[in-house]
């Protein structure tokens, strides 16, 4: 078979799957933000079918002729080239998901869009005992998954892989346990300085609305390829190229919940947006690890978002549109409000010092699930333990305990410490823009945020899967991934003496 030949009917065949994969995304998207709630079973049967039919197009034994074909053909000398990068990729999936059975990918999807319906309601009611059932299903159906991929040292390498390719258990542990070494002096240090002073007021949901749009334009979200929306929790999508989806909640008494979420989801929004539309549906125009789209959101809802300059360039803006509960508030005030670093019971609402603490309690529990030391209906009592021992609080309740977060119920085992990963890279990414860029607080304050974003799509967006994680993170910055430039820059911009 002529080589290349085989690798322009592998890419069509690689671009039918996505484009039947995105339908399935447009239906998650729906069950999130549009669906009745009495629509769950239908879309359950719905959601399994089509994950079924993306199956039968991912384990195609064509695929296996084609790479035959091309694997070892002049076509991937170069390494870093896209026809390399691709066959590399698509090697690499297809021989994951034809372990899988086409039995259990249907059951996790049927499972998975019901339980995301119980965890809505249960999490309204605080009920978590509702809940427990699925989720137990849930982790059952999990070490069916990671006994299928198959794995070497634990199965929650096997999970992990789908989000992070090479990381695995034993360095995830020893990260998060560094950090926690280091941060937790930190956030000791902050105990006995003043609480700066709560935003108190009403802060009308529709007007923060506008405000997050104006502010997702300003900072480059193409409204004309996207939208905002309202959920039940904060999420992003890429249906396909022109169409990135963002989904907010709001409160009218916080307004740093909803907007902070929008910086975070944003992140996500430009990375999808500044993939190469040309590679769609292909490896090359795929983002290369849930860790690096990570470093992304948590760039932007942070290191950008929270900084002194991006509040000079917007406070006034925020001020015209919040007038009655802004109006005796300094910008410096705000900033300290919004800042504040205190031990919270919720992860989204965590201030950066904390948060990655919020991870290793996830981590913990999910390896003790996974292998079955934990059962589901002891997870309140497992979660609330954690939280008084990491970070000397309890939840309250279970809603704002072990039901405030989706991903278990959709079935995301293994994604939580990619936000930690995300941490690491963003901080160093951070630094080394702003070596080659100057000052991206003097940027901010005028409200230049195009270079910064253009540096990323450059570096990261547009390289798609052409290197792992860990490579690009050192290709763009000059060095491998190193969590001293997350400690040093909390150290820096939370210190006692800030």
């Amino acid at each position: 078979m002529n080589p290349q030949h085989a690798y322009d009917e592998m890419i069509a065949l690689s671009r039918a799957e996505t484009l039947l994969a995105s339908c399935l995304d447009v239906l998650e998207w729906d069950e999130e933000v549009c669906m009745p709630k009495r629509g769950v079973e239908h879309r359950a049967e719905q959601r399994a079918l089509l994950a079924g039919m993306v199956h039968d197009r991912g384990t195609d034994p064509r695929y296996e002729e084609l790479l035959g074909a091309v694997e070892g053909s002049e076509l991937v000398n170069d390494p870093d080239g896209p026809a390399a990068v691709n066959v590399r990729e698509i090697r690499r999936e297809f021989d994951r998901q034809r372990r899988m059975p086409r039995r259990l990918v249907e059951e996790w999807a049927r499972v998975t869009a019901m339980a995301q319906q119980s965890w809505s309601e249960s999490r309204r009611r605080d009920d978590f005992a509702s809940f427990a059932p699925w989720l137990e299903r849930i982790f059952a159906l999990a070490r069916e998954r990671a006994d299928a991929l198959g794995y070497e040292a634990t199965r929650y390498d096997a999970l992990l892989d789908d989000y992070e390719p090479g990381m695995t258990t034993d360095r995830l542990a020893t990260l998060l346990t560094d950090l926690r070494e280091k941060i937790v002096p930190l956030v000791t240090s902050l105990r006995d300085v003043p609480a700066p002073r709560a935003i108190d007021g009403d802060f009308p949901i529709d007007r923060q609305k506008k405000f997050a749009a104006d502010t997702a334009v300003a900072l480059g979200f193409d409204i004309q390829g996207g939208r905002l929306d309202v959920g039940q929790h904060p999420f992003c999508t890429i249906i396909g190229p022109g169409d990135v989806r963002i989904a907010l909640r709001y409160d009218g008494r916080d307004f740093a919940q909803g907007f902070f979420a929008m910086l975070h989801e944003l992140g996500h929004a430009l990375y999808d947006q500044g993939l190469d539309a040309s590679h769609y549906g292909t490896p090359m125009g795929e983002p290369v690890s849930l860790g690096v789209h990570e470093s992304q959101s948590r760039m932007w809802e942070n290191l950008v978002g929270r900084s002194e300059g991006f509040w000079q360039h917007f406070y006034p803006q925020l001020c015209d549109a919040f007038p009655e509960p802004l109006h005796a508030v300094s910008r410096e005030a705000f900033r300290r409000a919004v800042n504040r670093v205190a031990p919270s019971p919720i992860r989204v609402n965590a201030d950066e010092v904390t948060y990655d603490l919020h991870i290793t309690i996830r981590f913990e529990l999910e390896l003790a699930l996974l292998s079955g030391d934990l059962r589901a209906a002891e997870l309140p009592g497992a979660w609330n333990e954690l939280y008084a021992r990491h970070l000397g609080i309890r939840p309250a309740n279970d809603r704002e305990g072990c039901l405030q977060d989706i991903h278990w119920s959709e079935g995301l085992i293994g994604y939580f410490p990619t936000y930690t990963l995300g941490n690491v890279y963003a901080a160093q990414l951070f630094a080394a823009a702003e070596r080659d860029l100057g000052s991206l607080e003097e940027r901010f304050a005028r409200g230049e945020f195009s270079p910064l974003r253009e540096w990323l799509r450059e570096r990261v967006h547009r390289q798609g899967m052409r290197w792992t994680p860990a490579v690009l993170v050192e290709r763009a910055t000059g060095e491998a991934p190193d969590p001293k430039y997350l400690v040093e820059s909390l150290k820096w911009r939370y210190g006692p003496m800030r």
